[in-house]
């Protein structure tokens, strides 16, 4: 009897000394912080890895998500300043910084993150006019971030970007849009095309000015050298020329020397026969034998 007390008093505690163990080690993923609480009061944040609690005095009350996760803001109607009804959407991008603001500072913080994006960009939308919400999305993006940031900051939120994913006005108002815009781009193609065939004209005249160009250069460029050949031709003829009444001259001289000296029948010896002709012509008198050398 006493035995089987023992053997099962032995059982109950090795379970409970299991049960122990196996509540004081808890595992923290790795993109996610824990919240633990000590008899409901917080007590400390866990970090990822394999983790020990005080096991039945220490809880495990929250896992907060590190990870940025979006929201989706869910569509409004929102008035212009023109007064005209927009419908707008958008989505919240954001990071938990501190789980302990998360978990402490707001009850639910997701819910309260979209009710403030829809209060602050029904704000933003109703300080501006129709055109200005349509083409000014960038700056309604960085100022509905920066707002948000600010007032989550305490609940340990950082909002990183804001996209407002669309901004729908009226039926009518959007079919007037469509018919300005498809006017605004017949015009800007009509504008283009006659950009383009006037640079198309302008292209042409310029090839035609300087194919003009070209076609003058070389003309003048061919009547250049044929006057520098003609030049060089003249030039040579000259100096043929002077050179032949210079050597026509000195054999005259010549000739009238020896013919004051000679006698009748005196023999004339000329080495040169080219100029046997032109001795000829001007010795008229006197019987006179003249001799080729050579002959």
């Amino acid at each position: 009897m006493v035995l089987e007390f023992v053997t099962t008093l032995g059982i109950i505690i090795l379970i409970i000394a299991v049960v122990t163990l196996l509540k004081s080690v808890t595992t923290v993923r790795q993109p996610e912080k824990a919240i633990v609480e000590r008899f409901g009061k917080y007590k400390e944040v866990l970090d990822p890895g394999l983790r020990f609690i005080v096991p039945f005095i220490d809880d495990i009350a929250q896992r907060v998500d590190m990870r940025e996760t979006v929201i989706d803001i869910e569509p409004q109607e929102v008035i212009t300043k023109d007064n005209v009804a927009v419908t707008v959407d958008a989505v919240v991008y954001y990071a938990v910084t501190d789980p302990k603001g998360v978990r402490y500072e707001v009850a639910n913080f997701r819910f309260a993150m979209s009710k403030l994006a829809q209060t602050n960009l029904r704000n933003l939308i109703g300080d501006m006019s129709l055109d200005e919400t349509l083409t000014a999305r960038d700056t309604i993006n960085t100022s509905l971030r920066m707002t948000l940031d600010e007032a989550t900051d305490k609940w340990g939120v950082k909002v990183v970007r804001v996209e407002v994913q669309k901004i729908d006005p009226p039926r009518d108002i959007a079919d007037a849009m469509s018919k300005q815009m498809k006017a605004e781009r017949e015009k800007r193609a009509t504008i283009l095309s006659a950009e383009a065939y006037r640079e198309k004209q302008i292209l042409e005249a310029e090839g035609d000015k300087q194919n003009a160009i070209l076609t003058a250069e070389g003309d003048r460029e061919a009547a250049i050298l044929r006057a520098e050949g003609e030049a060089k031709a003249i030039e040579k003829v000259s100096r043929a020329a002077e050179e032949f009444f210079i050597g026509n001259a000195q054999t005259l001289k010549q000739l009238e020397v020896t013919q004051a000296s000679l006698q009748d029948n005196t023999k004339i010896v000329v080495s040169d026969q080219s100029k046997l002709i032109n001795i000829l012509d001007m010795l008229k008198d006197g019987d006179k034998r003249i001799i080729p050398v050579g002959e």
